[in-house]
């Protein structure tokens, strides 16, 4: 849809600016929620525009097309509510926008006199589509209360009053078993399908974390659903339940390609299983359906997933429907913003496959005159004929069409470079390495590569001048570079290492830098050279021990001395902090609270004697006692409004130990029944 149909006045910058920022990035939820709140409130002329916008971009999102189809139903443009209802109801199995289908055909259908055949119908198809969804309940109970308001006429109508009376007994025996497995199972349904959001648009995935758990979340209740949880015999149902599953999960996850594939491949399962059984028919319908769901998805949100369409070919092909495949790979090559090389290489696999080795050459020779096709084609090609054919010479005349081609493309000359070496021809190889060399065709950069792969060559069949020769020409080369200035010696670990044997150690050849040479071009990587590479080199410097280090966290109000740097706290001592964790909450302490201050004033004014008391006679303290009875623990809450009383301490036992006291109070349950005794 082009940006002048789209075009809406809101008559407002912010929402403007909005469309702007849909129109760059069209599966932002948030802007489109705000454009559709706009858009409700104006007339659907001005905004029918937007709708048709948001379900292209969207054409699973049930929410979207609900909200477009009120719209119009609120213009009462019947008509195009019928369209709009075909467009979407087969494909959408959602039980909100069935729920408004029916409500749509309650409200324009109710003065026709077939209105009740016509409600018949609708909820007979309704059912047939939506009524495996666990919240379909309401349909089916509409249903049953619409059947009950319908009379019927004739003889018809005596059987029907008889014979509920006559089959309620046998049906309540034969159906109580089927009941406490469906209870049973809608139970566990509840459970499987909890925390899913079945209202949330498709949209490309992202990798986010709630979109993983989504995914999460699906696959368990599919997976669920494919253990057969009402122990059913019947294949079809079986099948039909794991579908509707996937469907369900296709209207949030459609852009997730492995949903549409374990689709298909439980179709192609449910279709194998059925045949064995012997139900022809039930398996040919199934084998339809699975193409029918690689044609859907191959149509619509993943037109240009390539492993769909190559798993789509391939299940024509084992269907034996070789036209079909031929049209699915010239489908994809059509589309001008794709890249067609692995395409093409699968294409030539398939017809070298089903109809041989030249209907594979057609294909190849329709590749290198396509000009968005890459150096690839030209080594399937090479190789294919290689294999198959068991002629050297044609994937030697392919390898050299190519390199007149793809002469400046070092991954293409390493490829030449692999099948020479393979047929062990030193000759070819060494001529192929001096024309790529001295032809100027690469740069200084992307050369260096193929040099070390000559030094290489030269290191296993050359002799040491022709070693000598070909390591002196790479260091002009590599001289010109200026992250290999002063790395002689690095350059010189080439000549002897094998495989991943090298003649220094880890530390050495960091030292003399040879795994930064090997960093910047990527020649010769080995694993072990990688642990050399990600190796801390100061490993042995010795560290601070970080283990005791704690988050910085400033105090507004410090306490003095409680942290020699301002800012922030140490740690409890160990044993301070095991204690902390036997104790209960803070909050479970509400009071009373002690007054340090005061506490250590009290310990500060006592008057202790110079010398240990003696016990008396009966081997009590009377002096300790009496010191112990001089001390009086006054409850002083300054803030909440109590009585405040004063502490006194002192030998002295005459006078009043308090200044003021509290009164008991009124209501004292344990005073009156003293009292009581007393009188």
């Amino acid at each position: 849809m082009t940006e002048e149909r789209f075009h809406i006045d809101w008559g407002n910058d912010k929402l403007y600016r909005t469309q702007k920022h849909v129109e760059r990035n069209p599966y932002d939820l948030e802007s489109w929620s705000i454009l559709l709140r706009e858009a409700q409130i104006k007339h659907i002329s001005e905004v029918r525009s937007l709708y048709e916008h948001i379900i292209q971009i969207f054409p699973s999102a049930s929410r979207y097309w609900r909200i477009y189809i009120e719209h119009e139903m609120k213009s009462r443009n019947y008509e195009k509510v019928e369209k709009l209802f075909q467009r979407c109801l087969m494909k959408i199995l959602n039980i909100e926008l069935w729920k408004l289908y029916l409500s749509y055909v309650k409200e324009t259908k109710s003065s026709l006199p077939t209105y009740k055949e016509k409600m018949a119908q609708a909820y007979d198809f309704a059912l047939d589509k939506i009524g495996m969804d666990i919240h379909s309940y309401s349909i089916w109970n509409d249903y049953v209360n619409f059947l009950k308001g319908v009379e019927a006429v004739g003889s018809y109508a005596e059987i029907k009053k008889y014979r509920p009376y006559e089959k309620s007994e046998k049906m309540s025996i034969e159906r109580s078993r089927d009941y406490m497995n469906a209870r049973r199972v809608s139970k566990e349904l509840e459970v499987q399908i909890r925390g899913i959001n079945r209202n949330a648009p498709s949209v490309p995935p992202s990798g986010g974390n709630d979109e993983q758990k989504q995914v999460e979340l699906w696959q368990k209740y599919i997976a669920w659903e494919k253990n057969n949880p009402l122990r059913t015999e019947d294949t079809a149902l079986l099948t039909r339940r794991v579908v509707f599953a996937l469907e369900q999960c296709l209207l949030c996850l459609g852009h997730h390609a492995d949903i549409w594939y374990q689709a298909a491949q439980f179709l192609e399962y449910s279709c194998k299983v059925l045949q064995e059984k012997g139900d022809v028919n039930a398996s040919k319908l199934f084998s339809e359906e699975a193409a029918n769901m690689f044609e859907r998805a191959t149509n619509t949100l993943l037109s240009k997933n390539m492993l769909l369409y190559f798993a789509y070919a391939d299940y024509e092909e084992g269907r034996v429907k070789y036209d079909k495949v031929h049209q699915i790979y010239q489908r994809y090559l059509d589309i001008q913003d794709a890249d067609p090389t692995l395409a093409y290489v699968q294409y030539m696999k398939f017809t070298r496959r089903a109809e041989g080795i030249k209907s594979a050459r057609n294909v190849f020779k329709r590749a290198r005159e396509d000009p968005r096709s890459k150096y690839h084609v030209f080594v399937c090609a090479a190789l294919m004929e290689y294999y198959c054919s068991k002629d050297k010479n044609i994937a030697f005349r392919i390898f050299e069409l190519g390199l007149k081609k793809f002469s400046g493309n070092p991954e293409y000359v390493s490829c030449y470079i692999d099948y020479l070496s393979h047929l062990n021809e030193d000759n070819n190889t060494r001529v192929l390495f001096e024309r790529v060399l001295s032809s100027g065709s690469l740069e200084n950069a992307k050369s260096v590569d193929i040099w070390n792969r000559f030094l290489e060559f030269e290191s296993n069949i050359g002799d040491l001048q022709s070693i000598v020769k070909v390591e002196r020409r790479r260091a002009e080369v590599l001289n010109k570079i200026k992250e290999f200035e002063g790395r002689e010696t690095a350059q010189l670990v080439d000549r002897y290492r094998f495989l991943d044997l090298y003649p220094c150690s880890g530390a050495e050849l960091k030292s003399i830098g040879y795994t930064d040479v090997i960093t910047i071009t990527g020649a010769g990587r080995s694993h072990i050279l990688q642990q050399f590479i990600n190796a801390d080199i100061d490993s042995g410097v010795p560290k601070p021990d970080v283990a005791q280090m704690i988050p910085y966290k400033p105090k507004v109000n410090a306490a003095p001395g409680e942290h020699p740097v301002p800012g922030g706290s140490f740690p409890m001592p160990p044993n301070a902090a095991h204690l902390c964790t036997q104790l209960p909450p803070p909050s479970c302490f509400r009071g009373p609270f002690v007054n340090l201050d005061q506490l250590v004033d009290i310990f500060n004014r006592i008057q202790l004697p110079d010398t240990i008391p003696m016990p008396d006679e009966n081997g009590g303290d009377v002096r300790l006692f009496d010191l112990a009875k001089s001390v009086h623990w006054i409850i002083d809450d300054s803030h909440g409004g109590v009585l405040r009383r004063r502490k006194r301490i002192g030998l002295a036992l005459d006078g009043s130990d308090d200044e003021d006291f509290t009164m008991p109070p009124a209501n004292d349950i344990y005073r009156q029944r003293q009292q009581k005794r007393v009188k």
